[in-house]
C-alpha cells in the first residue's frame, strides 16, 4: 500500500522527475558519448572486472538505476553523501553480477520462475515486498495489493516500471546469493576431535610464574639500523608489507572565511531584516521569502521550541521577533505568530529514583525510609541535584535528576499523573511508588499544552566577493612562487604558512587529512600528478587548497621508505631481545635470583588462570607463542630468554590443569561451527573478487 500511495498520491513528482531523467540522459548521451573529452575520447572505461572491460556510460546508467530506487523509496532525490554511497553501492553491483555471475553458471545455480512467482506473490514473499506493501498507518500487509499492483503495471510512469523491474532483479540476485553461499556455507562442519580441543582450549588452566623485560629498557641509542639491514628485512617478510596503490601530498590552505568587514555588513541587513519583520503582518509568506534554511514556518509545542526561546517560554509574546540567535553556523530571527491550545500536554521535572534491592517487603521497606529521609533533607533546603548524584540509581542521577521535557504517555501512569496533576512548579510533598521504585519528584515546569506558531527566518553569514577575491590571490600568489616539493615549502615557510601531510591516499578517497570534501584533489593526484608537482588552486570546503605530490605508490610490496619507521622499531627490537637474552644467558639462579641480578628493568610476576586460547599474557601484552610455549611444557620445567612482541620472556611453569573430560562436545561443536559459517561467505566474496582481478579506474571520471 506504502508503494502504490506513493506512486498515486506522487505522480506529479514522477513526471517532472520522468523529465529530469529525459535530460539527464540527452546530456549524458553527449558528455558519456565515444567523442567526450571528459572520458579522454575513445578511452572511457572506469575499470575491468573479471576481463570485462567497464565503460562510463554502463556505470553512469547503473548509478541512475540505483538514484531511480533510492528517489522511489524516499521520495526525494538523494544529497551529495548519499550520491557518493549509491556510487560504491553501484560498483559493488557491477562486482557481484560479473565476478559472480560465472560462479552461478559453473554450479548451475539458478532462481526457477516457480521461486520467482513464490517470492513476488505466493506464501514466502521476499521481506522488501513486505516492507513496501504494508500500510503504515495500520501496519499490515496486504498481499492483494501486489496482485493490483503488478496488474496495472504497465499504467505506471516507465521509470517506475523500471525500478519496479530493477527490484525484481535485486531479489533474484539475492536468492542466487543466498543459495550459493549455502552451497559452500552447509559444508562447514567441525568434527569430533576439533571441538574437543575447542573445549580444551578453552577450559585448561596454567598457572605461571615469569621474568619478563621489556625492549623499552634498553634506549634507542644503544642500537642502530642501516638501509640495507631494512631492505633485507623487507625482503624476508614481502608477504607482510603488501600495499594498496595510493598517493602522499603536502598542501596549504588559505581560509575563505568572512571578514570583520563582512560580520559588521551581515549584521547591519541582519537588523534591518528583523525591524521589517517586526512591521509585516504576512509572517509566514516573509520568512518563507527571506529564510535560507528551512520551511520558514512551523509550529511547535513547548518541548519542541528552539531552546533558546524554550528556556524563557512564559514570557513569548505574539507578534515578537526574538534573536538573532546563533545555531549550527545560521543567525535565526524568531517570530511568534500566534499561541493557541493543542491536544498534546508536556511537563519537565527532575527525580530521584530509589530501587529496592528485590522484591521483598523489607527490601521495599529500606528503599521507603532511605527515600523518605531524603525527601525530608530537600524540605528542609538540601540541594537536589546533589542529593540525585548521591542516591539516584538511574541514568539521570548525573544530571542532578534532569528528565527534561516529556509528553504524555512517555511516562508510567503513577509518575506522569504525579506531574501532569501540579498546579505550578516546585518539589512534591510525597513519593510516589511506580514499579521501578519510589520517585522524589520535583516539577520544573507544570503542564503546558500551548502550541506557538513560529515564523523563522536564517540566514548564513558568508564571505563577500571581496574577502574570496582576497583569498584567492593570496593562494594564487603562492602557486605562482612554487614550481616543486622545494620551493613549495620554502614559500610556505616564508609565508608562516602550515603545512599538512596526508599519506595513503587511496584514489577512491574523498577526503584526507584536515579536508572533507576534497575529491577534486584526489582526482588531480591520480590524473595528472606526478612527485613534486604542485597543483593549480582548488576550492575546498571553507579553503583554497594547493598541494604538491610528494610519493606515488604503486600496489605490491611497500618501499623501504613507506615503512622505515615500521620496521626500523622490529629491527631494533631484534637486537634489543639479543642483547637481553645474552645478559640474562650470563646469570645463575631461579627467577627471582636472575631479576635482581638483572636489575630494575627485570620483573618477575604471576599468573594463575592462563587459557591456551588466549594470545595475550598479563603485563606483557600480545605473546601468543609464549602461551603455546607455556602449555607444551611440564610443571617444574623453565623455558630458556625468549623473544616475544614487546620484551623478553623466562617461563616457568607451576602447574596445569588439564580440562576434565565430559560425554558431550555439542556444544562446542556447534560453536566452532557457527564460527566457520559466519566467515564463509566473506572469505568467499574476497576470494572471488580477488580472482576477478578487478581494476578500478573510477578516479579519472569520479
Amino acid at each position: 500500500m506504502a508503494l502504490i500511495n506513493k506512486l498515486r498520491n506522487k505522480a506529479g513528482t514522477w513526471i517532472v522527475a520522468a523529465v529530469g531523467v529525459a535530460i539527464l540522459s540527452f546530456v549524458l548521451a553527449d558528455v558519456l558519448g565515444p567523442g567526450s573529452s571528459l572520458f579522454g575520447g575513445q578511452d572511457n572505461s572506469v575499470g575491468e572486472i573479471a576481463g570485462q572491460t567497464i565503460k562510463a556510460p554502463e556505470y553512469q546508467n547503473a548509478i541512475e538505476l540505483m538514484t531511480q530506487k533510492f528517489t522511489l523509496r524516499n521520495g526525494r532525490r538523494p544529497n551529495d553523501m548519499e550520491s557518493n554511497s549509491i556510487r560504491e553501492q553501484a560498483w559493488e553491483r557491477m562486482i557481484a553480477d560479473i565476478a559472480f555471475s560465472e560462479q552461478f553458471q559453473e554450479l548451475g545455480v539458478e532462481v526457477t520462475r516457480e521461486e520467482e512467482v513464490d517470492m513476488v506473490q505466493g506464501k514466502n514473499i521476499h521481506p522488501d515486498l513486505v516492507a513496501a506493501f504494508t500500510d503504515p498507518s495500520t501496519g499490515q500487509f496486504d498481499q492483494e495489493s501486489i496482485i493490483q499492483f503488478l496488474s496495472n503495471l504497465n499504467n505506471f510512469p516507465p521509470e517506475t516500471q523500471a525500478a519496479w523491474y530493477s527490484m525484481e532483479d535485486d531479489i533474484l540476485a539475492g536468492r542466487r546469493r543466498i543459495k550459493y553461499d549455502n552451497l559452500l556455507v552447509k559444508s562447514s562442519y567441525a568434527t569430533q576431535e576439533e571441538s574437543k580441543r575447542v573445549y580444551q582450549d578453552q577450559t585448561e588452566v596454567a598457572e605461571l610464574k615469569y621474568l619478563y623485560v621489556p625492549y623499552y629498557a634498553i634506549g634507542d641509542s644503544a642500537v642502530t639500523v642501516s638501509d640495507s639491514e631494512l631492505s633485507l628485512y623487507l625482503d624476508d617478510h614481502k608477504q607482510e608489507y603488501t600495499v594498496e596503490e595510493s598517493r602522499a601530498l603536502k598542501y596549504v590552505t588559505f581560509s575563505i572565511k568572512p571578514s570583520a568587514l563582512d560580520s559588521t555588513d551581515f549584521q547591519t541587513e541582519l537588523q534591518s531584516i528583523k525591524e521589517d519583520f517586526e512591521r509585516r503582518t504576512d509572517d509566514s509568506v516573509f520568512a518563507r521569502t527571506n529564510t535560507e534554511m528551512g520551511s520558514g514556518y512551523n509550529g511547535y509545542t513547548v518541548d519542541l521550541l528552539p531552546l533558546i526561546l524554550q528556556s524563557d517560554f512564559e514570557n513569548l509574546s505574539i507578534g515578537s521577533v526574538y534573536g538573532p540567535f546563533t545555531e549550527n553556523g545560521y543567525y535565526n530571527l524568531y517570530k511568534v505568530s500566534d499561541i493557541v491550545e493543542d491536544t498534546i500536554m508536556a511537563a519537565r521535572a527532575k527525580h530521584i529514583l530509589f530501587k529496592w534491592a528485590d522484591n521483598s517487603i523489607e527490601a521495599k521497606e529500606d528503599a521507603r525510609a532511605e527515600a523518605q529521609q531524603v525527601l525530608q533533607d530537600l524540605k528542609s533546603g538540601a540541594d537536589f541535584a546533589e542529593k540525585a548524584l548521591i542516591h539516584g540509581t538511574d541514568g539521570t542521577a548525573s544530571q542532578g535528576g534532569d528528565l527534561g521535557w516529556f509528553r504524555s504517555g512517555a511516562m508510567v501512569a503513577e509518575f506522569q499523573d504525579a506531574v501532569f496533576d501540579a498546579s505550578a512548579p516546585g518539589l512534591l510533598p510525597e513519593l510516589v511508588e511506580t514499579q521501578f521504585g519510589y520517585h522524589i519528584i520535583s516539577v520544573t515546569n507544570a503542564a503546558n499544552n500551548q502550541s506557538y506558531k513560529l515564523a523563522t527566518v536564517s540566514r548564513e553569514l558568508l564571505p563577500s566577493d571581496k574577502t574570496r577575491d582576497e583569498a584567492y590571490r593570496k593562494a594564487d600568489i603562492f602557486r605562482s612562487k612554487s614550481d616543486d616539493l622545494e620551493s613549495f615549502e620554502a614559500t610556505a615557510s616564508q609565508d608562516g604558512l602550515n603545512v599538512y601531510d596526508a599519506t595513503n591516499v587511496d584514489k577512491n578517497a574523498r577526503r584526507f587529512g584536515t579536508l572533507g570534501n576534497a575529491r577534486q584533489i584526489v582526482s588531480w593526484l591520480y590524473r595528472e600528478a606526478s612527485e613534486g608537482r604542485v597543483s593549480d588552486v582548488y576550492e575546498i570546503d571553507d579553503n583554497y587548497v594547493v598541494a604538491v605530490m610528494t610519493n606515488e605508490t604503486e600496489k605490491g610490496t611497500a618501499t623501504v621508505e613507506d615503512v622505515r619507521n615500521e620496521v626500523t622499531l622490529k629491527i631494533k627490537n631484534q637486537k634489543k631481545s639479543r642483547l637481553i637474552i645474552d645478559k640474562l644467558n650470563g646469570l645463575e639462579g631461579d627467577l627471582d635470583q636472575l631479576a635482581s641480578a638483572y636489575g630494575t628493568d627485570a620483573t618477575v610476576y604471576n599468573t594463575s588462570d592462563l587459557k591456551l586460547s588466549s594470545n595475550s599474557i598479563p603485563n606483557v601484552g600480545f605473546a601468543p607463542m609464549a602461551v603455546g610455549r607455556a602449555f607444551a611444557m611440564e610443571p617444574g620445567e623453565r623455558t630458556a630468554p625468549m623473544e616475544s612482541e614487546n620484551g623478553v620472556l623466562i617461563i616457568e611453569l607451576i602447574s596445569k590443569t588439564p580440562a576434565p573430560e565430559i560425554a558431550d562436545y555439542t556444544l562446542y561443536k556447534q560453536q566452532l561451527t557457527q564460527q566457520l559459517e559466519n566467515r564463509t561467505s566473506f572469505n568467499v566474496s574476497n576470494a572471488i573478487k580477488e580472482s576477478a582481478e578487478i581494476e578500478d579506474r573510477r578516479y579519472k571520471f569520479y
